[in-house]
């Protein structure tokens, strides 16, 4: 696969809001708004991290407002279906471009949702497939990756002589390396 082109990655964002449980929560008590900044700071990091465009997909659809596109950062763009349009038409017709492409060997497409009727399609177009709880698998994995690279890094850190020597032998050396200035 060709850095090139980096895997897209488009997510029915609401799917996966109603499938994971901390977002749920987070819906239940605070609204969809809150889950949806909670979901997006997730798949900002997630992404980052493999290298992934993605694209949460939000349906718009009983409101009369046009789509819209909100770039997140160079990895993750949030976009919201015109009036009348849901994340499932939308991520369709994303499959559908994918598969038209002439250059659709050097590119991967994920699509992530739980509704079976669109797994079908999307891997019908030849694009892959994850379940939400997959990813919620996958972005959890990630975590506690980053966090036991971290602690190696925190633990190695540690292991510095200047933070292994008596406090008294530091300030000699420190005298020392004054008088040498």
């Amino acid at each position: 696969m060709s850095s090139e082109h980096p895997p897209i990655m488009l997510v029915d964002g609401y799917n996966v809001i109603g499938l994971w449980r901390h977002l749920q929560e987070i819906r239940d008590l605070r609204g969809f708004d809150v889950a949806r900044s909670h979901l997006t700071e997730t798949m900002v990091n997630f992404s980052a991290y493999h290298g992934y465009k993605t694209t949460l997909v939000f349906d718009a659809y009983v409101q009369a407002t046009p789509a819209k596109v909100e770039r997140i950062t160079k990895n993750l763009k949030l976009y919201f279906t015109d009036h009348n349009e849901t994340a499932d038409t939308y991520i369709e017709r994303q499959c559908g471009k994918y598969r038209r492409d002439p250059l659709r060997h050097l590119k991967r497409i994920i699509v992530v949702t739980s509704d079976r009727a669109q797994q079908l399609t999307a891997v019908g177009f030849g694009a892959e497939w994850l379940s939400a709880t997959a990813l919620e698998n996958e972005v959890e994995a990630t975590l506690r990756s980053v966090q036991s690279r971290q602690k190696t890094q925190k633990a190695n850190t540690n292991n510095l002589l200047g933070n292994r020597i008596d406090r008294d032998i530091k300030d000699k050396l420190a005298k020392w390396r004054n008088r040498l200035n």
